[in-house]
C-alpha cells in the first residue's frame, strides 16, 4: 500500500511548517503522551535529553521527503533497532500518533486544518506500519 497523492502532497507542503515549529510539536507530543499513556514513560528512561530534537528532526525528514522514501531507509532501520532496544511495541503507536496529531493542533492553531490533520494521520500510520513489520523481524531473531 502507499501514502496517497493528497497525503504526499499536504505532508510535502507542510514540511516547512512542520520543521519550524517540529520542537514545539514533539515537546508537547511527548506531554501528551505522557499524561495520557503514563506507561510509555519507561520506553524513554534512556532517551537522550534532546530526544525531542531528534524527532522533530526525524518528522521533518519524512515531511520533506514523503514522495521519496527510498531516501530514508537507513534512518527507518535505525529507528526501528532503537525501538526493538527499548522495547516499543505494536500498541505503542497508536498513543504516540494520537498524542503527536494533538501536539500538531495544539501547536498549529487553525493551520492545522482537518485536510493537514488527516493527512499526517495517514503518513504517521503508513510509517508505523512499515517500523512495526520491520520491528516484529527485528524481535524474531532475538
Amino acid at each position: 500500500m502507499a501514502l496517497s497523492p493528497k497525503t504526499q502532497e499536504i505532508c510535502k507542503a507542510t514540511a516547512p511548517v512542520i520543521e519550524e515549529h517540529g520542537e514545539a510539536i514533539t515537546t508537547r507530543m511527548y506531554e501528551i503522551l505522557f499524561a495520557n499513556y503514563p506507561e510509555t514513560k519507561s520506553l524513554f528512561s534512556d532517551a537522550p535529553e534532546n530526544q525531542h530534537k531528534l524527532l522533530a528532526a526525524a518528522i521533518a525528514a519524512y515531511a520533506a521527503n514523503i514522495d521519496n522514501l527510498d531516501v530514508l531507509g537507513k534512518a527507518v532501520e535505525g529507528m526501528a533497532q532503537r525501538h526493538v532496544k527499548t522495547k516499543v511495541k505494536e500498541e505503542h503507536y497508536p498513543m504516540v500518533g494520537l498524542s503527536l496529531l494533538e501536539a500538531i493542533k495544539d501547536v498549529l492553531g487553525d493551520a492545522a486544518t482537518d485536510d493537514v490533520i488527516n493527512a499526517w494521520k495517514e503518513a504517521y500510520f503508513f510509517l508505523a506500519d512499515i517500523l512495526i513489520a520491520r520491528e516484529k523481524e527485528i524481535y524474531a531473531t532475538k
